[in-house]
């Protein structure tokens, strides 16, 4: 068994003392077409993170159309008031804005279920000879609820570009004053993330 073992070393071995069959060869690169230009193209790199804290003021890109739950005059003033709040002013007679603004505002019909325990106890006593029972089954119920939805894009002044967008949704009040609030509630909502980071 040992002669075996060693004349199998030994033909290992003199495999390994070949010659390689595979030759180390390679062609030069050739050379760039005549179309290529010579110089760094930007534009085929990920855009540089953008400055959100270069943007100060806003001006309307489209007036929020109104609807019979808001006037476009309500939800301008509550949105003026929103972007006041995150550091966005209004726009100065002469000067540019850094955004464009544009939101928009509508009902929507939502079904809310909520799931209820229901049982009941049946017995007396305690354990032993007595006897207890006990049995629940859930009770859902539905709820058909109003709420309003507010979408809200900002474009940049400059180039027109998509700058940010974003939505909320909130329930939508009875009367008037649960309106307005709803409409500050949405879209402080909407507007918490802003400036992202």
């Amino acid at each position: 068994m040992r002669q075996l073992g060693t004349l199998l070393l030994l033909a290992t071995l003199a495999a390994c003392q070949s010659q390689n069959p595979y030759v180390a060869d390679s062609a030069p690169l050739p050379p760039a077409p005549a179309h290529v230009p010579g110089q760094l193209d930007p534009s085929a790199y990920p855009a540089a993170p953008r400055d959100y804290g270069r943007y100060r003021t806003w001006s309307w890109r489209q007036l929020p159309a109104g609807s019979a739950w808001a006037s476009s005059e309500q939800v301008q003033q509550a949105l003026s008031n929103a972007l006041d709040q995150r550091g966005l002013r209004p726009q100065r007679a002469g000067i540019e804005a850094d955004l464009q603004v544009s939101a928009e505002l509508y009902l929507q019909q939502r079904i809310r279920q909520v799931s209820e325990p229901y049982g009941g106890h049946y017995g007396h006593g305690y354990y032993g000879d007595r006897y207890d029972m006990w049995g629940s089954a859930p009770r859902v119920r539905s709820y058909r609820e109003e709420v309003i939805v507010v979408r809200i894009n900002l474009f940049d002044g400059l180039d027109g570009q998509p700058v940010w967008s974003t939505s909320a949704e909130t329930l939508a009040g009875g009367n008037q004053g649960e309106r307005a609030a709803a409409l500050r509630n949405a879209l402080q909502q909407a507007l918490a993330s802003y400036p992202p980071h």
